[in-house]
């Protein structure tokens, strides 16, 4: 039997490519609203209540309304990829390797949100070291992160790429976030297991994809005996094994290791520690010239998909 899968937002650049990595998939069945339909609200609500799995590619907002046509029919599971229920508590956060009973948690949840981009790293860094007592209550955690300029969407790749656009940049790399608000803050600090909210650093620099996200952490601050040297406290699963079923998009094992500063020639620095997670997960993809860029982010969503089929 098929599982009904509706992608609300299926005409968004999320949308297309969670779609278009559906498309060669036999065992769902997915429900469409043909694009000069899209804003019918009557025919959206229909399909989101015909639907075994919804998963809503839209703003915060939207995505609200969509959960508020579902009330009332628990027969409908939800993967949400906003912003909005991050930190609910009657939601179940989607990164299936954030611990070793999350997969669990996913499989048999109704209504599951999607991590952010920024958070996948910083949490992968920072859980691990709480869960294991190496970060202290009340440690002054830093998170500075550089992501590639297609996360900010066309308006941003517009800005980096076309030299004829009106606020053209010419930078190669800039901070921003700096009134300390960043929407991600939450969710780093509710499922990083942190007591207090971290200094959120972020950038972006003058390349297409990737990210890298770093916690620096004073050693002597840290629990007795904390350090790990170069051996790896934390690993994420490969896709293969966390439910996705396509074989052309099996990951790569990944690491968070610790790392001493070196080379840096002044007093003091071998008494700290950075913890570093790099690669192309978090990236939204973005849709540009006609291609998709692949990204692991839409898989995320698949595996969790995945997970919920699987109870």
């Amino acid at each position: 039997m098929t599982a009904k899968i509706f992608i609300d937002g299926e005409h968004g650049t999320t949308g297309l490519q969670i779609r278009s990595r559906m498309a060669d998939r036999r065992d769902v069945e997915l429900l469409s609203i043909p694009q000069e339909q899209r804003r019918n609200a009557a025919l959206r609500e229909d399909m989101l209540n015909s639907a075994d799995i919804a998963i809503l590619c839209l703003p915060d907002d939207a995505s609200k309304e969509a959960v508020s046509m579902l009330a009332g029919n628990n027969n409908v599971r939800i993967i949400d990829t906003s912003t909005a229920f991050r930190v609910a508590k009657d939601w179940t956060y989607g990164f299936a390797e954030m611990d070793k009973a999350q997969g669990d948690k996913i499989r048999s949840a109704r209504c599951v949100a999607n991590p952010g981009c920024y958070p996948t790293g910083a949490i992968a860094l920072i859980r691990p070291l709480r869960a294991a007592g190496i970060l202290p209550d009340g440690y002054p955690v830093s998170v500075n992160a550089v992501s590639g300029y297609s996360g900010g969407g066309k308006q941003l790749i517009a800005q980096m790429e076309d030299e004829s656009h009106p606020e053209h940049l010419t930078v190669n790399n800039y901070v921003y976030g700096l009134n300390l608000k960043h929407k991600h803050v939450p969710e780093m600090k509710a499922h990083g297991l942190l007591d207090r909210s971290p200094l959120f650093s972020p950038s972006v620099g003058r390349f297409p994809q990737g990210m890298i996200v770093q916690v620096p952490l004073f050693l002597e601050d840290l629990a007795d005996g904390a350090h790990r040297g170069e051996h790896p406290f934390g690993a994420l699963r490969p896709l293969r094994r966390a439910g996705h079923r396509q074989g052309r998009h099996s990951g790569r094992q990944r690491q968070a290791r610790s790392r001493r500063c070196r080379g840096t020639g002044g007093p003091g620095h071998d008494e700290a520690v950075r913890v570093r997670q790099s690669g192309y997960w978090p990236c939204q993809s973005r849709r540009r010239a006609g291609q998709f860029s692949a990204r692991v982010r839409p898989v995320q969503r698949l595996q969790n998909m995945d997970l919920m089929l699987s109870a």
